[in-house]
């Protein structure tokens, strides 16, 4: 018996431990995670999956057990900047990605290595550049796979809760140029316009924009750089289910005297119900642990919108961590949390082994159609 495993085939608490630490230790912040890549397809292969790199730098690793369903387990290699030193301290586990979202993706690698009695095919993803606009890691995932039969997201939910869905995501440039002119001139200036363009956006949102609210748009000033002549503004929106994006970025045009906005990102808000069966097979896991499910929405925005735009399945967002630690100074993740989070993946994805194997794309390679707001 290979010592990571135990003689019921589950992968070993102090591998599991072992494992999110080492991934810890291994600095990768966006664009930065080929390093930690080359790590887990090695641990993955160790494990018995069949491992490898894509052309974008996302590690993949497969299990393949028989016809039945596939079930996909996506969590992102990625962390924002500024690492720190790992270290243990009173049960937790210290470390830049901890809780977003190695502790998530390194539970759905012990899990989906113990499933010893799936009788289908476990795909497991850690994607590149999760923290980025352009989700591009995702974004290759669902232009070049079939569609899986169910679909779990790895982010930090906290052990006992699932996430069913999140907001939405616009972002937005606004850039103007204006003729040099002196700063008493009452015309005006590049700097002003660039205020004025955030003040309108403000205004067309309405009082009532939030973001502690998931079914308001809230707004942030990302960036705001700018002087009499030359000035850009970027710009951020949370959108709720069915937000009309063009009546917005039209509305917003329409209020802008000069200069030039441009659509970066655009991706949808995604909600799922609470008899999906993703989301039932993770209140299961959590039941056997003899805890109450909760069933919560964020209003951030994840790799779960990026493929719920293309990818009409059973989907959920799980991982164990506090995603209120989410990229502070202080990330941790607690141990015993962790190791439930490996029990409730464990139990969820022998729940999903029943479900039906899809037939319309279950061979297909060619890349799905994006759909692009640009």
């Amino acid at each position: 018996m290979n010592w990571a495993f135990t003689s019921s085939g589950n992968v070993t608490e102090t591998y599991a431990a072992g494992l999110l630490r080492e991934m810890l230790e291994i600095p990768s912040s966006s664009y930065q995670e080929r390093e930690l890549a080359d790590y887990l397809a090695e641990a993955m292969t160790d494990l018995g999956f069949r491992a490898h790199i894509d052309g974008v730098g996302n590690a993949i690793g497969v299990i393949e057990r028989g016809d039945g369903p596939t079930v996909m387990l996506l969590g992102h290699m990625d962390t924002v900047s500024g690492q720190f030193p790992v270290r243990s301290e009173d049960g937790r586990l210290y470390g830049r990605g901890a809780v977003d979202a190695k502790g998530p993706l390194a539970a759905m690698i012990c899990a989906a290595a113990g499933a010893v009695d799936f009788p289908g095919r476990i795909v497991v993803v850690g994607v590149v550049e999760e923290e980025t606009p352009r989700s591009r890691g995702a974004m290759a995932i669902r232009a070049t796979h079939a569609r899986p039969d169910a679909l779990i997201i790895g982010e930090p939910s906290g052990w006992s809760s699932v996430v069913l869905g999140y907001k939405g995501k616009l972002d937005l440039r606004y850039t103007v140029k204006c003729p040099a002119t002196h700063p008493s001139n009452p015309v005006p200036k590049a700097s002003e316009l660039a205020v004025a363009c955030w003040d309108a956006l403000v205004d067309l949102l309405g009082p009532d924009a939030s973001h502690g609210v998931f079914d308001r748009p809230g707004a942030t000033l990302c960036r705001l750089n700018g002087d009499l002549t030359t000035a850009t503004a970027d710009l951020s929106i949370r959108i709720p289910p069915g937000f009309d994006v063009d009546e917005l970025v039209s509305g917003l045009c329409d209020r802008l005297p000069a200069g030039h906005l441009e659509v970066l990102n655009s991706v949808a808000a995604c909600r799922v119900g609470r008899a999906d069966p993703a989301v039932r097979a993770l209140v299961s896991g959590i039941r056997q642990l003899h805890a109450r499910p909760r069933l919560v929405v964020k209003t951030a925005t994840s790799d779960m919108n990026t493929l719920a735009e293309v990818w009409d399945v059973p989907m959920a967002t799980y991982g164990p961590g506090d995603s209120s630690l989410d990229h502070a100074d202080d990330e941790h993740i607690v141990l015993s949390d962790y190791l439930r989070g490996i029990d409730v993946l464990s139990t969820a994805i022998s729940e999903l082994a029943h479900l039906p194997v899809r037939t319309d794309d279950r061979a297909c390679d060619a890349p799905l159609p994006v759909r692009s707001l640009r």
